[in-house]
């Protein structure tokens, strides 16, 4: 069968997760789930009947990871690997088979799992007969094509894609992964890596697992803008995951995703599907899109729902009355200003992957004249590197005369290294921190970096607050003089165990810490709900809380919010009223939270979106 007669007509929709439904049903996360297709192969069939049932036009093997290097030493025999891969392809063929239409079998094959060289010692002649002995047994299994996906390393999958070429006659889709900056770990962008799988003759060439649809939406049209006539395939995770319970967790809905199917087949991808996250429900509801958009239908608009109110200015729990904004162009510090009682306002910014500091300091300026008390400057946030934040803070504080927050992670971080940078920060003139784990390098654009750390948060505030500050450093040996920082710690409102919570924070107010920031708030009533039952636990919460609020900049970054960052859950009327009002309604929803928040809160802590400083300069002016 011709590459045309494959895709046509086009789009397919291929099938979602495999992995993610075999952990679901108690299969470690370690274990080798390529050879379930020898030792539970009716487990196999089975989701792959579900997939057959949600209506895939393409189902992919249970053979990702079934090559020579990476099964190891699980292989029992010489004739293991093409046991396994052959039986892969058969337990596919018969789900196909039983769809009543025709439905396409594609070979699944990842990664070598070791790294070429010069970054390590695999060759890339090895590395292709490793993908070589791989593809000529799903051949043998009667696959229709060959998936070379979720690769990190674009010299790898040429080696895969070159293995396929030379068997002849399977067409091969070639799908590359990429960090959180659009950048595969070695640095290339999707136009480089676009141009790279066209020139080998990858026949669709793509996107999978990464981050969630919103960031393959981006990459896909970047590769498209680099090769104009290659076909494009994308298979995106349900989000970034967290972990619950041993378990990763994503939390992408069918909905969202069904959404993302429609503008994946406006931008002309032929091949479309899900990876890790995904599950039958995703599927179907992209197959109910994907009919929509085939016979012209429309959907409608997701239904009004009842407005975030606001309530009048309280006494917190801790009997603090809030009194308001302070005026613009104050400089006292953040700690005197929460000390005094006032309702302050913070603001985030991340320091440049360059730098240039000057658009951020200009930020910095309008700020300062909105009337924010102080700048959250961030530490590699989501594991991405940034220039320190130490000189950003320093900056500001010298140039714009502002109060910073230091956020301080702690992964990678051993204790030499956490004082060291501790006295460096105090010389630079920055008091406050924010104690706080730090994102693991994993999901950053360096995940091979070390991620090891000798304390935890709270062990961070007992060394600066009972410790640093006291004149001591951690083996007690005394300083010339003591540091005089003020610490803050973080806290999830919307936490889903609360005890646990609440056990990690007593911890931290233990060891000393001054104030606390939280995640974003989108629902008040709740987070005040649960400071109520901290307080009937623990009494009421000893020093100021200042809530964080990440205004919407309209439907899309909600829907990207809800779906694709783990611990953020917005309620479907401020969905609604977002999708209705766009970024000005999302700056209203803002204001309104943070007017809420003012009842039991001594602040907020604005996260604007895309850098609009404009956007946090405006809120804070109406909550003056």
């Amino acid at each position: 069968m011709s590459l045309a007669d494959l895709f046509d007509p086009a789009p397919l929709l291929a099938d979602g997760a495999m992995g993610t439904l075999l952990h679901t049903r108690g299969y470690a996360t370690d274990s080798v789930l390529e050879r379930l297709n020898l030792t539970r192969p009716a487990e196999i069939r089975a989701i792959h009947a579900a997939y057959v049932e949600a209506g895939v036009d393409l189902l992919c093997t249970n053979t990702f990871a079934a090559n020579r290097l990476r099964l190891g030493a699980a292989l029992a025999g010489g004739d293991d690997l093409r046991r396994i891969n052959e039986a892969g392809a058969r337990l596919a063929r018969e789900a196909a088979d039983q769809a009543g239409r025709r439905v396409l079998v594609a070979g699944d094959v990842g990664p070598t799992g070791g790294r070429l060289a010069p970054y390590g010692r695999l060759r890339p002649a090895a590395a292709r007969a490793i993908f070589a002995e791989q593809v000529e047994a799903l051949g043998q299994g009667g696959v229709d094509l060959v998936l070379c996906e979720t690769f990190a390393d674009v010299r790898e999958l040429l080696e895969a894609v070159a293995a396929v070429r030379d068997a002849g006659g399977l067409p091969v889709v070639a799908t590359m992964t990429f960090t959180r900056d659009d950048r595969t770990l070695l640095g290339e962008s999707p136009a480089q890596v676009a141009a790279r799988l066209a020139e080998a003759g990858a026949d669709l060439i793509g996107v999978n697992c990464a981050g969630g649809p919103a960031q393959a939406l981006r990459l896909v049209r970047a590769m498209q803008r680099a090769v104009p006539l290659a076909r494009l395939a994308v298979k995106p995770n349900a989000g970034w995951p967290e972990q619950i319970g041993g378990r990763l967790a994503y939390p992408a809905t069918p909905a969202y995703f069904a959404d993302y199917a429609r503008q994946f087949a406006e931008e002309g991808v032929v091949l479309i599907g899900g990876c890790c996250g995904t599950t039958p429900e995703h599927t179907a509801a992209m197959r109910a899109a994907l009919d929509e958009c085939s016979s012209g239908a429309v959907t409608a608009p997701a239904g009004a729902g009842p407005s975030v109110g606001s309530t009048r200015a309280a006494d917190s729990p801790g009997g603090r009355r809030q009194v308001g904004v302070p005026d613009a162009g104050e400089s006292r510090s953040l700690a005197d200003r929460l000390r005094a009682g006032e309702f302050v306002v913070t603001v985030e910014m991340s320091p440049p992957k360059g730098l240039n500091m000057q658009a951020l300091l200009a930020g910095a300026q309008l700020l300062r004249e909105a009337g924010a008390a102080a700048i959250n400057v961030a530490d590699s946030p989501r594991a991405r590197m940034r220039m320190s934040p130490w000189a950003l803070c320093h900056l500001i504080r010298a140039e714009v005369g502002l109060d910073t927050v230091l956020h301080f992670p702690l992964r990678g971080r051993n204790v030499l290294r956490v004082q060291g940078d501790l006295l460096a920060a105090h010389a630079l003139g920055i008091r406050n921190l924010f104690a706080v784990m730090g994102d693991p390098t994993a999901i950053g654009d360096h995940p091979g970096a070390m991620d090891a750390f000798d304390l935890v948060p709270s062990g961070l505030i007992r060394l600066v607050k009972q410790g640093l500050n006291a004149g001591v450093d951690l083996a007690g040996a005394g300083l010339d003089e003591p540091t005089s920082f003020f610490v803050g710690c973080a806290l999830n409102l919307a936490a889903g165990d609360a005890d646990k919570e609440f056990r990690s924070l007593r911890k931290k107010l233990d060891a000393g810490a001054d104030f606390v920031l939280t995640q974003p708030v989108y629902d008040p009533a709740g987070a005040r709900a649960f400071l109520r039952r901290h307080e009937e636990s623990h009494g009421p919460l000893e020093v100021p809380l200042i809530a964080g609020v990440l205004p919407l900049w309209g439907e899309r970054h909600a829907a990207f919010l809800h779906n694709e960052v783990p611990g953020i859950s917005i309620p479907e009327p401020l969905r609604a009223r977002v999708a209705r009002g766009g970024r000005d309604e999302g700056r209203r929803i803002a204001v309104e939270i943070a007017t809420e928040l003012r009842a039991f809160a001594q602040g907020v802590y604005l996260m604007p979106p895309f850098a609009r400083w404009d956007m946090a300069g405006e809120i804070i002016e109406a909550l003056r």
